[in-house]
C-alpha cells in the first residue's frame, strides 16, 4: 500500500486514538458528542456528516450525501506516528506479486491511454512500482509523494493521466485533494484510482482495511461516482476496487468561459 504523509495529505490536529481492542461496534450512539449531524463531509464538502460507529475506541462518521465513511479527524495519528508507519512499508518495483496486484489498475488504464502519454504517480510511496510499469509501456511518468518524493514542481504541471494506487484512503482533506487532481488533469485525461471499496456496514468493525491505522477515509463505489458527478468526470469501474475517471474533453473551453 502507498502511504501519504507530509504537506499534501496530512495536516494533523488532535492525538492518537485510544484503542481498547474490544472490537466494540456501536451504531446507535445517542450521546451529545455523537448527535452532531450537521457537520461538513471531508469528501464532498456537504454539511451532512453524522455519527456512524464506534470501533475499538475510534469514532467514525458517515456522510449522508456522498456516503463516505471517515475517521473523526481528532483521532488521526500524529504526523510523526504516521510517517513512522509509512517508512515500515516495503513496495519493491521488482516484486512480481506486487506488480500483479497493481495490474488491476494498470491494465485497464493502459487500454485507454494514447501513445507516449504524460502521467503522474500521485502518492507513489518509496517504491514506485506502478510508475515503472507504465513507463515500461512507453509512457512518461512523473513522481510525487509528500514523504518520499516531495517534488512540488510536479504539482504545477498538466497530465494526460494521474494514478493513485492505494492512496485516497490516506487523504486527510479529500475534497481539496480531488480539486487539485482535477486541476492537474488535461481535458480528456484519466484519473485512475485504486482503493478497497467499502461494501458491508455489518463487517466494518472487523474489516482489515479499517484496521490499518493510516487509513482514515473509506469509499464505496457510489461515493466515487458522486465525486465524478461533482467534476463532470465520466466514471468507469472496470474491476472491483478500481475506478477510472475521465475529465470531459470540453473542460478547457468550459473553464476559459468561466
Amino acid at each position: 500500500m502507498n502511504r501519504q504523509g507530509g504537506i499534501a495529505f496530512c495536516q494533523r490536529r488532535g492525538a492518537i486514538s485510544a484503542y481498547n481492542r474490544t472490537n466494540q461496534f456501536v451504531q446507535n450512539d445517542t450521546s451529545c458528542a455523537a448527535a452532531q449531524d450537521d457537520r461538513q463531509c471531508i469528501v464532498c464538502g456537504m454539511f451532512s456528516a453524522h455519527f456512524f460507529a464506534w470501533v475499538d475506541g475510534a469514532r467514525y462518521e458517515r456522510c449522508g450525501t456522498c456516503g463516505a465513511t471517515f475517521l473523526n479527524p481528532a483521532q488521526r495519528l500524529s504526523s510523526e506516528a504516521e510517517s513512522a508507519q509509512y517508512r515500515l512499508h516495503q513496495n519493491d518495483p521488482d516484486d512480481d506479486g506486487y506488480r500483479r496486484f497493481l495490474s488491476k489498475l494498470a491494465d485497464p488504464l493502459l487500454q485507454r491511454l494514447p501513445l507516449r502519454a504524460k502521467g503522474l504517480d500521485y502518492g507513489c510511496g518509496p517504491g514506485p512500482a506502478l510508475a515503472c510499469m507504465l513507463s515500461e509501456a512507453g509512457h512518461h511518468v512523473r513522481l510525487f509523494d509528500p514523504l518520499f518524493f516531495p517534488d512540488s514542481e510536479a504539482l504545477e504541471d498538466l497530465y494526460d493521466f494521474i494514478v493513485c494506487a492505494e492512496v485516497i484512503e490516506h487523504f486527510h482533506r479529500p475534497a481539496e485533494e480531488f480539486a487539485r487532481l482535477d486541476r492537474m488533469l488535461r481535458p480528456g485525461g484519466w484519473l485512475a484510482l485504486m482503493t478497497c471499496f467499502q461494501t458491508d456496514d455489518e463487517r466494518f468493525a472487523a474489516w482489515h482495511y479499517r484496521r490499518e491505522q493510516t487509513h482514515v477515509v473509506f469509499f464505496s463505489e457510489a461515493t466515487l461516482r458522486y465525486i465524478a458527478r461533482q467534476y463532470r468526470w465520466r466514471c468507469e469501474i472496470p474491476v472491483k476496487d478500481v475506478a477510472l475517471m475521465q475529465k470531459p474533453c470540453d473542460a478547457g473551453a468550459m473553464y476559459r468561459k468561466a
